[in-house]
């Protein structure tokens, strides 16, 4: 009898410590489930393109490419002017050939990573989302503001896997806060993806098919379609990698009220090859105020964006100016 109630207990003793581990491992894993941080596919020679079709590029209006352009296979670029291009047009060369290989590269990288979440059915919007890969069996829908929070890491990576199509709704917006960057956020797109018109959008779009940008839409990332066109209609698109040097986004949030030429001021410093960009996005109910020098340079309507990119060396200092409590989100990359 005494040896059936000690090995009763053993077994308990035994039985309880296994219970503890388990629970150990499911309180150290989110669900119970542990999962590989995401990584930001290797653009390479991809990621001085702004914009990178396989068939064509169409353009109307006065779109502001910051950034190369390419087409490969095909050769078709028009609409370039009105349209402008800081970098360099690559139509059916061997650069943008090589681009179309290494985004290639990009896309299977992002399709082959597991995935942290399924939000198949979820509209985006109105969602904020932490560092891991978010997957869509079938198409994926913004309507709103997205939040991608980096949580203070800014080698944070957000990766979107989408079985068919992205389709932003009208005026929707993609944020990044806690020191995430737009460089890190990658949407892999099955088949083709629509910007809705005055959407600002973040992050690279890598899409099997076609990328059409409507009315007024902007993009701090890049567009790759890799076969089919880019279309464009009076938006600003811009590379978030820069071609050569050091490179970082830093994000200014909420500042303070009764503002004036804040001290926390953007500094953009680039050489001979680097290429320097400075997204500002109005997230408030009034006009707001940029300045360069001390003096307002340009104003920014409620929920509009405006992206300025350099390519001559220097050192450009921007503020921001307001007398009311402002409501930017500003990347310096």
């Amino acid at each position: 009898m005494q040896g059936f109630l000690k090995s009763r207990i053993v077994f308990t003793f035994v039985t309880v410590v296994l219970l503890a581990c388990a629970l150990a491992v499911a309180l150290t894993s989110p669900l119970g489930h542990s999962h590989a941080a995401a990584s930001a596919p290797p653009l390479g020679t991809a990621g001085s393109f702004a914009v990178l079709a396989a068939t064509t590029v169409t353009n109307t209006g006065p779109t502001k490419v910051m950034g190369d352009l390419g087409v490969s296979p095909g050769t078709a670029v028009t609409g370039f002017p009105p349209g402008t291009v800081s970098g360099t047009i690559y139509a059916g060369d061997a650069v943008a050939a090589q681009a179309q290989s290494d985004a290639l590269v990009a896309y299977n990288n992002a399709a082959g990573q597991a995935c942290t979440a399924d939000l198949t059915g979820q509209d985006l919007g109105g969602k904020t989302l932490t560092p891991g890969v978010y997957c869509f069996t079938s198409s994926a829908f913004l309507t709103g503001t997205l939040t991608l929070d980096g949580q203070g890491n800014p080698n944070s990576v957000f990766i979107f896997k989408i079985g068919s199509t992205l389709i932003t709704a009208s005026g929707s917006n993609v944020k990044v806060i806690n020191a995430a960057i737009a460089c890190n956020v990658f949407w892999q797109v099955g088949s083709s993806a629509t910007l809705g018109t005055t959407t600002n959008f973040v992050g690279n779009i890598l899409a099997m098919t076609s990328i059409t940008a409507t009315t007024g839409a902007t993009s701090n990332g890049g567009l790759y379609a890799l076969n089919g066109a880019v279309t464009l209609d009076t938006n600003t698109v811009s590379t978030c990698s820069p071609k050569s040097g050091t490179g970082g986004s830093t994000e200014i949030q909420g500042l303070n009220a009764n503002t004036h030429f804040n001290p926390n001021r953007l500094s953009c410093t680039l050489g001979a090859s680097h290429s320097c960009s400075i997204s500002i996005i109005n997230k408030s109910t009034i006009t707001q105020s940029v300045t360069f020098n001390g003096a307002v340079v340009f104003r920014i309507k409620p929920h509009q964006s405006q992206i300025i990119n350099f390519t001559t060396a220097g050192t450009y200092v921007y503020g921001l100016l307001s007398n009311k409590r402002t409501l930017l989100a500003v990347t310096v990359s």
